[in-house]
């Protein structure tokens, strides 16, 4: 006789939520059920191994089948079995840790959010129902004498049945309900495809029988035309052994180069693969690759960065973003691990602290191959910096400086001196003797840096100075502050201290003797710079704009192409050359006290935004400002 017995409240909602689904990823079922078949066979196993009672020369197997005429699929396990208890314990209840938690998390949620928590974790036995109007369950345990079946519509309540089974372990039957969404999976291929789509490194053998057709032939072996004979064959349709299971000397680059095009779709083998095994209080494998190009839309909004994520071979979760720092969310790989800690659903625990920990040992391992790769393949190094170069960049500056000990030695630049890139130890041994400062200037290109004013004495004492030409360069540079121990220092931000005590006490007294004009052309442009002084970095050039340490133009220009980043400005402190012959007209036009002396001052200070790169605010008044010194240039 049935006994009838009713699901717990936190049950019953999650079978409701199932079956109303609308979650468009159902296929997940059944990895579900072969995980469970998975885990059955492990206990039986692990226990055989202790407990003279269990069976320990069984041959272990999950069979999977199906039944188009009964709109059936059977998954059967030869693991551990369920007694009675166990079955109510398992199938009756959400009994795992964190299961109420992930209750709440879905009810709390809404419609589409608890779709994207379905389909992001599965939902163990239950996710049956999302395919199924009706589940049986067979389960014999080693322990008990009987066996039990375990049916529901996946409503109210449930029936469990004593029961004639000739097998130890469990059977469940799926009862597909009606429609074509559904009549995918009474497919042997479509199954196939699932399970190696889902549970490929399951390390049990998962088999199906195939069915196929074969022309008959006659005595002679000679094939009957028109007449066919039914072949079942038995496959096994999962690999069992994961690649990045294997050992680093078992496994060729080419292997695993083959195995990256074809799982990510690559025609081209990555730049560089690494395979991580760790073994110790955490145990866990990797496989990272960094592609030769980057996705076109990497730096995209839709972009979603990410690891795969495996729990014992068992596919969890395509793209788990806190296994990948922001700044290497160009890689691509997986993460398997025996250790995390997952509930009945495969949910990942929120801020697991084993998850950050082989983030951090994958970063680690990450930009130690890329240092090896700087110091014996540079020509391939640099063929990774010229695709990913940025986002290294970023990763320094990002999170306030975090890592930027970490990745400061395998950043590169460009510099007015050299034809390739220089790393900044490069750069800082062959400084010139006497050199204090690693010096560095922002621009479109590097003729850009040659042409800035601002170079004039640097280029004069012989020092190399480095080519920003990224966004996120000064960014950079303003969080390193140094570098063993040689502070950075712009060309175009605060004194340079290049001059000798005697050159600057000589600027110092010009400064005071021509103090009346260069307060007048202060007072002009008193709207737009802070100061005006005499320069010490100009040699050739009669003029150019600074601006004090902190934000610098470059850095200006960023922020403010950024959302509600207006209203960013630099300091503005024009510097004039006073060895320049347009010092001395400016002077003369002063002490005639020319009309025109506001223009003149105000075209100088035009002239300086021109060369930093920085758009006139008023353009037509520039214009016309030219246009009236052409006039009288002219001598009309």
């Amino acid at each position: 006789m049935s006994e009838v017995r009713e699901f717990k409240t936190e049950s019953k909602r999650l079978l409701e939520l199932m079956i109303n689904s609308i979650y468009s990823n159902k296929e997940i079922f059944l990895r579900e059920l072969i995980s469970n078949a998975s885990d059955a066979i492990d206990k039986h196993h692990y226990l055989s191994l202790t407990d003279d009672s269990l069976d320990r020369g069984r041959e272990y197997e999950i069979d999977l089948s199906f039944s188009k005429e009964n709109r059936t699929i059977t998954i059967k396990d030869n693991g551990i079995g369920m007694t009675k208890e166990e079955m109510i314990d398992s199938l009756g209840t959400i009994a795992k840790s964190g299961s109420n938690e992930f209750m709440k998390k879905l009810l709390d949620a809404s419609e589409k959010e608890k779709v994207e928590i379905i389909g992001q974790f599965g939902v163990g036995f239950y996710s049956s129902y999302m395919v199924a109007s009706k589940v049986e369950v067979v389960s014999k345990s080693e322990k008990s004498d009987k066996a039990y079946k375990f049916a529901s519509f996946g409503t109210d309540s449930y029936e469990i049945d004593e029961v004639e089974a000739k097998f130890e372990g469990t059977e469940v039957t799926l009862y597909l309900r009606e429609g074509e969404e559904f009549d995918n999976y009474l497919d042997q291929w479509e199954l196939q495809t699932l399970v190696k789509r889902y549970s490929d490194y399951i390390r049990y053998p998962i088999k199906m029988d195939f069915e196929s057709e074969e022309q008959e032939v006659d005595k002679d072996g000679k094939k009957v035309e028109g007449k066919y004979n039914k072949v079942i064959e038995n496959k096994t349709l999962n690999s069992m052994t994961p690649i990045w299971k294997k050992k680093k000397n078992e496994v060729l680059d080419e292997e695993l180069n083959e195995f990256y095009k074809q799982k990510y779709y690559d025609y081209q083998d990555p730049l560089a693969n690494i395979l991580i095994n760790v073994e110790g209080k955490l145990n866990y494998t990797a496989l990272i690759f960094i592609p030769k190009k980057a996705p076109y839309d990497l730096y995209s909004d839709k972009f979603e960065k990410g690891l795969q994520l495996y729990s014992k071979s068992v596919f969890i979760m395509d793209k788990c973003k806190d296994l990948v720092p922001d700044y290497l969310r160009f890689i691509r790989g997986l993460v398997d691990s025996n250790d995390l800690s997952l509930n009945i659903s495969r949910e990942l625990l929120q801020k697991n602290k084993d998850i950050e920990d082989i983030a951090s040992n994958v970063e680690k391992r990450i930009v130690s191959k890329l240092e090896t790769m700087l110091k014996n393949e540079r020509e391939k190094y640099v063929e990774f910096f010229d695709t990913y170069g940025i986002n290294i960049k970023y990763g320094i500056y990002d999170k306030f400086g975090l890592k930027k000990d970490l990745l400061k030695d395998i950043v590169l630049y460009h510099t007015i001196s050299s034809d390739g890139y220089v790393t900044l130890n490069e750069y800082v041994e062959a400084m010139k003797e006497g050199q204090e400062f690693i010096y560095y200037a922002s621009g479109k290109t590097k003729e850009a840096v040659l042409a800035l004013p601002q170079m004039d004495l640097v280029k004069k004492k012989g020092y190399d100075v480095l080519v920003l030409t990224d966004d996120v360069d000064e960014f950079a540079i303003n969080i390193m502050q140094e570098y063993n121990g040689k502070k950075f220092k712009s060309i175009n931000q605060g004194d340079l201290d290049l001059l000798s005590d005697e050159e600057k006490e000589k600027i110092k007294q010009t400064a005071l003797d021509k103090k009346a004009l260069l307060d007048k052309i202060k007072e002009v442009l008193k709207d737009d710079v802070k100061d005006v002084v005499l320069s010490e970095r100009l040699e050739d050039s009669p003029v150019c704009l600074v601006s004090e340490d902190g934000i610098s133009f470059e850095m200006e220009k960023v922020m403010n192409q950024l959302p509600n980043g207006e209203g960013v400005k630099a300091t503005r402190i024009l510097e004039i050359n006073p060895k320049h012959k347009l010092f001395e007209a400016i002077e003369n036009l002063f002490n005639d006290n020319d009309p025109m002396l506001e223009t003149y001052f105000k075209l100088l200070y035009e002239q300086a935004l021109l060369i930093e790169g920085i758009s006139l605010s008023d353009p037509v008044a520039f214009s016309n400002r030219m246009c009236e010194l052409m006039i009288k240039s002219a001598k009309y």
